[in-house]
């Protein structure tokens, strides 16, 4: 099965998150992984530690771009002086594609350093779309949104999460990078079913996918990134390939890191559902 065609998009096998914990490893032992991904943010300085860690990366790897604090979703206009940082990286990287998450974090020039869910309306759709191309035009780069995990609803949504999703893709004409460990995170705190969001998703725009582990309390459940990926995930994971086809992977681990032979072999093991896909062996 080919490549997703979605805005040139390629397939780059299995990636895992450049992490501050494994720089000593990669540098040194220059282990075979197929593409790492930034967080933009960590790197849009002017010079430093970070940056002479990132160019030495990519004189051996592919690096993608993903972003935390665009908020796309906030009601005021995007940052200008991010929006110039943030086109020096996207240069210097050159990423294939950059990815932020659909939601918002700020108000009045404050930002919460959060992830906040949005309310699932028309209006906000429109100005959330509006955004994002006109983030795409400046950084002249394709943009992938992402579904982020939510533990709270508002009564004003005029749709369900993945309807709002398809909304805003559409009127944007962007990119999906479609986490699934998020999908199923909300599904529990929701209570919806996760395989009929995945049916709904336009396959044609999924540029990349996001697996990971969470934890799991009382009466939610939490997206931490710190554990390796549960079954119920990479069934969800196994589904949505049969879907898409063979699409960039990436695991994320952001807390409580193990070495990097560890995080590597967990991000891996993806692999195994993408060549049952080529062999037509899937079972979902």
């Amino acid at each position: 099965m080919p490549a997703n065609p979605f805005n040139a998009y390629t397939d780059l096998g299995i990636g895992i998150g450049l992490r501050v914990p494994h720089y000593n490893h990669i540098l040194s032992e220059k282990p075979t992984v197929d593409w790492f991904e930034i967080i933009s943010e960590n790197f849009m300085v002017d010079g430093g530690r970070p940056l002479k860690v990132l160019d030495q990366i990519l004189e051996q790897y592919k690096v993608v771009q993903h972003g935390v604090s665009t908020y796309f979703g906030s009601a005021e206009p995007l940052n200008r002086e991010h929006l110039k940082k943030l086109k020096r990286l996207v240069k210097r990287t050159n990423t294939p594609w950059l990815s932020d998450h659909l939601c918002w974090g700020s108000v009045d020039g404050r930002y919460t350093h959060d992830l906040l869910p949005m309310p699932y309306t028309f209006a906000a759709a429109k100005v959330t779309a509006r955004k994002i191309r006109e983030a795409r035009d400046f950084l002249e780069v394709p943009i992938a949104v992402e579904n982020v995990s939510s533990y709270a609803e508002f009564h004003v949504s005029e749709m369900t999460e993945w309807e709002f999703l398809n909304e805003v893709v559409e009127r944007a004409d962007c990119g999906i990078l479609l986490d699934v460990n998020n999908i199923y995170v909300s599904s529990r705190n929701h209570n919806f079913n996760p395989f009929e969001y995945l049916d709904s998703v336009p396959a044609e725009r999924v540029a990349q996918f996001h697996i990971a582990g969470h934890s799991k309390y009382e009466k939610y459940i939490l997206d931490t990134h710190d554990h390796p990926v549960i079954d119920p995930v990479w069934k969800l994971y196994e589904y949505a390939i049969t879907r898409v086809g063979k699409t960039a992977t990436l695991l994320e681990w952001d807390a409580h890191i193990p070495s990097f032979d560890e995080v590597h072999k967990e991000a891996l093991k993806a692999n195994r559902f993408v060549e049952d896909l080529e062999n037509n062996t899937v079972t979902a």
